[in-house]
């Protein structure tokens, strides 16, 4: 805004660079550019000062899709002044000699006509197509039908406006149709969710059934290995026991060979014996057991000799004549 000084019948303005400033006098254009400071007349002077920086316009619409389902956009417009003086011509930028206030509210009355132009393309875009496309769609084709829409205005080159920029930041449905169109694909993640963790309770639950497994087949060879091992046990046991056994009853045989090759060699010394007391002469054998008798003499108490014994020795003595010398000495 211009800053306007008075003293008295004149008056001084000084505006900023970025406004551009019209002066008339007499209904004629006197002075015209940016940045001007002048003095005047405020008696006979009329100004008009334009912004000449880009201005922005907050974009709000709600319209209807083909399949008649409410859809609300959101965005903001830049626009400028291409040619300060014929907006002036069509827009009254008239400001207050006094103060440097505007008159009336230009600017207001060209962010509704540049709205009404943008509600009237994003409206026509709306009704092409149904809700579920143009939400598929998303913002990108709408911003570029609105930005020909209004490049191809001719209503905005003859006030002498230009578009600077369409951005749009939300194109959505109303908030029933939302939360209508979110519930599948809600659902669908609600179910791979579900799926999710029913996998996880299955890999955890075969991952409990395999360690149980894994257990039990551990449990099961250590009874088989157990098992076996009381076999061997049993088997050694049985081994030794036999082995015991084979090695008494070998030491037995042994022994029983030893006695019997004993008994058989004394039965031979007998037998040989025998043999020589057996071709010998009765007077013979009967000096001998004489000689053996006497030998014992010491030990015997008592002695029995009966006459059939002394007749049948003497027959022996008197029959054949003694092998035995006595000494009568």
């Amino acid at each position: 805004m211009s800053l306007i000084t008075n003293f008295g019948f004149f008056a001084r303005l000084r505006s900023d660079a970025n406004h551009h400033i019209l002066r008339y006098r007499g209904g004629k254009l006197r002075q015209s550019g940016r940045g001007l400071v002048f003095w005047f007349r405020p008696d006979v002077a009329s100004i008009a000062e334009i912004p000449m920086d880009d201005r922005e316009m907050t974009i709000f619409i709600n319209g209807r899709s083909a399949d008649f389902q409410a859809v609300n956009i959101q965005g903001v417009l830049a626009w400028r002044a291409a040619e300060p003086e014929k907006l002036a011509e069509r827009i009254d930028f008239t400001i207050a000699l006094r103060s440097g206030a505007y008159i009336g509210q230009p600017l207001e009355r060209i962010e509704t006509r540049l709205a009404g132009l943008v509600n009237q393309a994003a409206l026509d875009y709306l009704a092409r197509a149904p809700v579920r496309a143009l939400l598929d769609a998303g913002i990108g084709p709408l911003r570029s039908q609105l930005e020909a829409a209004l490049a191809s205005d001719p209503a905005l080159g003859e006030i002498g406006l230009a578009v600077v920029s369409v951005r749009l930041n939300n194109l959505a449905p109303s908030s029933e149709l939302e939360r209508a169109l979110q519930t599948p694909t809600f659902e669908a993640l609600q179910q791979k969710a579900d799926e999710a963790i029913f996998e996880r309770r299955a890999l955890a639950v075969d991952k409990e059934r395999a360690i149980a497994e894994n257990e039990l087949a551990n449990r099961v060879e250590l009874a088989k290995r157990e098992t076996e091992l009381i076999a061997e046990e049993s088997r050694n046991k049985r081994d030794r026991a036999t082995g015991d056994a084979e090695a008494q009853q070998v030491e037995a045989d042994a022994e029983g060979n030893r006695i019997r090759i004993v008994e058989a060699a004394k039965a031979e010394g007998e037998k040989a014996h025998m043999a020589v007391f057996r071709d010998l002469p009765p007077n013979v054998l009967i000096g001998l057991a004489a000689r053996e008798f006497a030998g014992k003499l010491n030990t015997i108490e008592h002695l029995n000799v009966t006459p059939e014994l002394l007749a049948a020795v003497m027959r022996e003595f008197a029959a054949k004549p003694p092998l035995i010398a006595i000494d009568q000495s």
